[in-house]
């Protein structure tokens, strides 16, 4: 039995508290099935597929003696204090006592990050109960991403994660980036103690809902002469479970039952941190480290593309063994051959931006490759054009392969025109009229049969991305078009993950389904 000692006293404790008061989503939504919790059940963060990049490789580590394994370590430095029997903790225990095997699986995912993070918490002398908040956030997912776009493991939204320092550009995104955005976390976890006076359960709610939620709530309680502690306060349902999952999860963590359930991690590091302060292939840096792409990418999330940004320095996180060896070859490497490089003819109709969608770089790399102060190009004149080594099929680059459109047929109603067709189908009325061997400015005969070209969602997964699955709640105002922009998807992959019309209005409230690339969101 689960913890049979720890939680023998949820089976007897009732809360006080209405079925309809327990919080069972957070910001990051649990795919499929469990997208939307009936009340009384709890969600907790989605977790990726199984298909997962071993990446530390090195086989599953044995059971060890106390401070040897990185838990016993954590645990060991607990600081936080609450009633370990209040009723909506002990609601929490409940549920990890239906789930063991989830420990399991977040504890073996977290384990090639956990020494990083637990030496972070500790250096900034924070509790180490926070070393399992991205368990709560991300289960412990560096590709996380939730309806609220936040992203990473610790979930941060981009304003917040600016805030903090997190570099968010076409190329890489520090949200994701487990050593830059545990850095942010551990700041911002201390900024919001700072605030709150040193309440750390006020800092996690407010980490959770927002600090001027929490403020609002502290000073309506003090008006009308309420507590003002934790457990006290008027939150939102999703906070209100957030604190007790965490203090759950310590609570199971100091028992020898409950440790038990979290893979052992061998307290040393594993990982080393190699700077590359110029633009690099990131296959060209899996080749110099010895390891797999995939692997690379596992040990470094927050990369979009193909390679390092161009224009910052960045830090590789590798297997310990594996650094020396690639600094060595790194300094040896000729500036020529950090890159893979084509050569492009311009020709008619081309534009900076379009060789940039379709070789999968930006605009301003390729300014800077070609000594191009604007965006004027000339028909004939010969471009370099950074591109992924892995990014080659039959000599072309691998988005244009991947750029298959699917078609579908519109056929026309009452009222409607080439414009209205096309908005709806975020396509320009020229090329609609042009699949139709019509003129743009044609009228348009009812009940006549349209073909509309759209992308596949079968593009996202040839070019490589991350996706995760997103719940969204429609809200007043929201259309297709503008929640497919949002997440940058296309109405057509909306219309077909939720097997929607496309004349049907949408309903607030009504959720929706998406798959989501988050290396391009």
């Amino acid at each position: 039995m689960l913890l049979p000692v720890l939680l023998a006293g949820c089976q007897m404790t009732h809360s006080t508290e209405s079925p309809d008061e327990l919080p069972v989503v957070l910001s990051t939504d649990t795919p499929d099935d469990t997208a939307v919790a009936a009340a009384g059940d709890e969600t907790l963060p989605p977790e990726p597929e199984s298909s997962e990049v071993d990446i530390l490789a090195d086989g599953d580590a044995e059971a060890v003696a106390p401070f040897d394994n990185l838990w016993d370590q954590i645990s060991n430095d607990f600081a936080l204090s609450y009633d370990n029997q209040q009723p909506r903790i002990q609601t929490q225990l409940a549920w990890f006592k239906k789930h063991p095997k989830y420990l399991e699986r977040v504890s073996k995912r977290a384990e090639p990050f956990l020494y990083i993070i637990v030496d972070e918490l500790e250096q900034a002398g924070v509790p180490t109960e926070l070393t399992l908040l991205p368990i709560v956030e991300s289960a412990f997912d560096p590709f996380a991403y939730s309806h609220g776009r936040a992203a990473g493991m610790w979930q941060f939204i981009s304003g917040t994660g600016k805030r903090f320092g997190l570099e968010q550009d076409y190329w890489y995104d520090g949200r994701r980036d487990v050593l830059a955005s545990t850095k942010a976390a551990v700041a911002y976890l201390k900024y919001l103690n700072q605030m709150f006076d040193g309440d750390w359960l006020h800092a996690l709610a407010a980490y959770n809902s927002g600090e001027g939620r929490v403020m609002r709530a502290i000073a309506s309680n003090k008006k009308k002469g309420k507590p003002t502690d934790f457990w006290s306060l008027d939150l939102p349902r999703e906070t209100r479970a957030y604190v007790p999952r965490l203090l759950a999860l310590a609570e199971i963590l100091k028992s020898e039952e409950g440790k038990a359930h979290f893979k052992a991690v061998a307290n040393e590091q594993r990982l080393a941190q190699v700077t590359v302060d110029k633009q690099l292939d990131l296959s060209v840096a899996a080749e110099l480290a010895g390891i797999s792409v995939s692997k690379l990418h596992a040990l470094n999330p927050g990369f979009n593309r193909w390679a390092t940004s161009p224009d910052s320095t960045q830090v590789l996180l590798l297997p310990m063994d594996k650094a020396e060896g690639f600094n060595t070859k790194l300094a040896a490497l000729p500036a020529k051959d950090r890159l893979r490089w084509a050569r492009h003819k311009v020709k008619s109709g081309d534009s900076l931006l379009k060789l940039a969608h379709l070789y999968e770089t930006d605009v301003p790399s390729l300014r800077k490759a070609n000594s191009i102060s604007g965006n004027i190009i000339r028909v004939g004149q010969e471009l370099m054009i950074p591109l992924s080594s892995q990014a080659l099929a039959d000599g072309r680059p691998s988005q244009a392969v991947a750029n298959r459109r699917a078609t579908i047929s519109h056929q026309v109603r009452s009222g409607e025109s080439l414009w209205t067709i096309a908005r709806k189908y975020q396509v320009s009325t020229k090329d609609l009229a042009r699949w139709n061997n019509m003129s743009p400015k044609d009228t348009l005969s009812l009940n006549r049969k349209l073909t509309v070209w759209l992308s596949s969602d079968a593009n996202t997964r040839a070019s490589g991305g991350v996706s995760r699955n997103v719940s969204y709640k429609v809200r007043r105002g929201d259309s297709l078009a503008l929640i497919a922009s949002k997440f940058k998807v296309t109405v057509n992959d909306l219309l077909k993950w939720n097997q929607l019309d496309a004349d049907n209005y949408l309903q607030p409230g009504q959720v929706l389904k998406l798959m989501v690339d988050v290396t391009r969101s």
